[in-house]
């Protein structure tokens, strides 16, 4: 049997390394498991990732970024997620329909019906099995994207002032990664979004799964570890006989 979980939540809440962290818990138990993200997962999604996500585009109109978002995240279905399901595997995903929902319906206020047609045309109708969301005051998590983003520009600054030996660590993500289009929106839309998040979760809680994204980075992955492994019981291991 496959399983298929996503991680959502407000910028700021770490979902990206808590999915790090749940991925590498899968590997070291010997479970088939992959990581992959949205926008993103495919060449052709990291394509659309880069459009949607820069900050120069400030005119995007919102059907806009709503259609790109779902191209990426049909790409990422067929090309990646149901093909390793298929297989009887565990895909991780970092951000899925969901997050359309809560950014571009709540968020921007698109009819959510529409979405669900948009969404049900991109994915085939795929919807996960359980989603991890952690929880975050909007202010503080966006605290925390400014200062990855400062600290980024810091640590880049100090490269260019570094001979590049071979011990130096790989390139660091771009200003983009750190701070995005999204990002820069005012605080009521992201507020927003979190309300929509708290909607989806009300009207579908048997799915969901809610973490304080306070807590420390190890005590909350413990806790993420212990809700998803009753669904790991019917997941053949890699070292399983056949």
């Amino acid at each position: 049997m496959s399983l298929f979980i996503t991680f959502e939540g407000p910028e700021g809440s770490g979902k990206s390394t808590q999915a790090r962290y749940l991925y590498e818990y899968l590997q070291n138990q010997g479970y088939p498991a992959i990581l992959t993200r949205e926008p993103g997962g495919t060449p052709i999604s990291d394509a659309v990732r880069r459009l949607v996500l820069d900050g120069q585009w400030t005119t995007m109109e919102p059907t806009t970024e709503t259609l790109l978002f779902a191209a990426a995240r049909a790409q990422l279905v067929g090309e990646v997620i149901s093909p390793y399901l298929n297989l009887g595997g565990v895909v991780l995903c970092d951000r899925y329909a969901d997050s359309t929902y809560a950014y571009q319906g709540y968020g921007l206020g698109r009819n959510l019906e529409e979405l669900r047609t948009i969404t049900l045309f991109a994915t085939g109708g795929l919807l996960p099995h359980l989603t991890i969301y952690l929880d975050l005051p909007v202010e503080e998590g966006l605290e925390r994207k400014r200062r990855q983003r400062d600290e980024l520009r810091e640590r880049r600054e100090l490269q260019q002032l570094t001979l590049p030996l071979p011990h130096l660590p790989p390139p660091m993500p771009s200003d983009q990664e750190a701070w995005n289009r999204l990002d820069a929106r005012e605080v009521a839309y992201h507020q927003r979004v979190r309300d929509g998040y708290m909607d989806l979760i009300s009207a579908d809680p048997e799915r969901w799964r809610v973490f304080d994204a306070r807590l420390e980075r190890e005590t909350l992955a413990d806790q993420i570890v212990a809700a998803i492994v009753p669904f790991l019981s019917d997941v053949r291991r890699l070292n399983d006989e056949r």
